[in-house]
């Protein structure tokens, strides 16, 4: 029997021929990866375990992202033993104030994750990288410092359900949409410890920012990873951009799955995860009378270019409505220089907007946008946990950057067909 894409990777990094569902291995690892929260934990870890050095400097990547620029003394003191952490080891891949983004959206854009790569990150949303032909998963604390001082983690080879994708999204549809109406169909658990593997003529239409939410969000079904095939559009986002020469993995033509689900992008439609799970979701056209206090653009999920674009052009030359708090939070540094230099950042002031450095902030409840008692948020994050973005009492709505932008504009959720002709 043939093996999938995330098992070849796996084989390859566990310096085997072949491994099965289920099998214990221990994989060489591309990239360690942790923040400003994580990071400390892991230090920490690192020390108590005696040991002195990193395995490769070039290989950890430290991002200061959740609470940076710091929200209060804590958050300082834990930034400040990243710094400190990354100086003694001489890190070359640690980002801070001035330069760093979020980090699923950073390391892509930055060249330091690759195609054929094995990573883990002490966050869930490691698996964002799938996008590339990676395999990238999310991991504690303690094994991002045993995998800093060796280049070795140890995995459950995962199982596999193929998604295939046919057709074309229609107009006011991105990867958000994809990612909200599977997790929809299948259920938060759906794909537990599976990896989900995407394949089919429909993902050549998908650009690579829609890959990477869609990635970004498979940890929201339960899974290990997600994972799409290295293509031209691909290819196109790495080169000039990956720091290593990408190796490609393709799945064997008789790899076997647990199952295979059809999903036709043209029959996707504006999509809304109402609290308080995702799963829990609706077509953003059956809640038009679900009055929002604040709408939230940026994150992990959906901070990159192509989102900025898509608020851009629902917002410019409009007016957010009264009592709306609008936060707008592009990815990257890189990313909101060109927000500035395209002037999408005096569009969205003039529309009674705010735009934020870079920071995850407020999907994780941290700062810039705590919700209150009563409070519905609709946002383009990732989670709509009971108190995720503040008060237990208050409401996530999770949707695309069309959805999130058109809702800002009318206080209600709103489907963006109804406000972009």
């Amino acid at each position: 029997m043939g093996m999938t894409m995330t098992q070849k990777i796996l084989a390859a990094h566990a310096g085997l021929d072949t491994v099965t569902a289920g099998q214990l291995i221990n994989a060489k690892l591309d990239l360690v990866l942790g923040n400003d929260i994580t990071t400390p934990v892991a230090v920490n870890e690192f020390k108590k375990a005696g040991f002195e050095e990193v395995f490769n400097k070039d290989r950890i990547a430290i991002v200061l992202d959740h609470f940076v620029p710091n929200k209060d003394i804590k958050a300082a003191e834990q930034s400040k033993q990243c710094r400190g952490f990354a100086c003694d080891h001489c890190i070359s891949h640690f980002y801070d104030v001035g330069k760093m983004g979020i980090e699923h959206a950073l390391l892509p854009e930055q060249g330091v994750v690759t195609a054929g790569d094995c990573i883990i990150g002490a966050d869930s949303h490691t698996c964002t990288y799938g996008a590339l032909g990676a395999f990238s998963t999310g991991v504690g604390s303690t094994d991002m410092a045993a995998g800093m001082a060796t280049g070795m983690a140890w995995f459950k080879v995962p199982s596999a359900i193929k998604f295939n994708l046919s057709g074309r999204l229609p107009s006011n549809c991105s990867g958000k949409d994809v990612i909200l109406t599977i997790i929809g169909q299948i259920g938060v658990d759906g794909a537990l410890y599976r990896s989900m593997e995407f394949a089919g003529e429909g993902v050549k239409t998908l650009s690579m920012d829609d890959r990477l939410c869609i990635c970004n969000m498979a940890i929201e079904a339960g899974a290990k990873n997600g994972i799409f095939p290295v293509d031209d559009v691909t290819k196109a986002y790495m080169d000039g951009r990956s720091e290593r020469e990408p190796v490609i993995f393709e799945a064997d033509s008789d790899a076997e799955y647990e199952k295979v689900i059809e999903i036709d992008l043209s029959s996707v439609t504006p999509t809304v995860s109402c609290p308080h799970l995702p799963e829990n979701t609706k077509p953003a056209s059956e809640l038009s009378d679900i009055k929002i206090d604040q709408v939230v653009i940026g994150s992990c999920t959906n901070g990159r270019m192509e989102d900025m674009e898509v608020a851009y052009r629902t917002l410019n030359g409009k007016k957010i409505a009264d009592g709306i708090r609008c936060i707008i939070i592009p990815g990257t540094m890189e990313i909101m220089r060109e927000c500035v230099e395209r002037g999408y950042v005096t569009a969205f002031i003039d529309a009674g907007a705010v735009v934020s450095t870079p920071t995850c902030g407020p999907c994780l409840g941290g700062y810039m946008g705590i919700l209150a008692a009563g409070e519905r948020c609709i946002a383009t994050t990732n989670r709509n946990f009971v108190g995720r973005m503040g008060h237990v009492e208050s409401e996530v709505y999770l949707a695309s950057p069309a959805t999130a932008a058109a809702s800002a504009l009318t206080g209600y959720i709103t489907n963006p067909s109804e406000v972009n002709a």
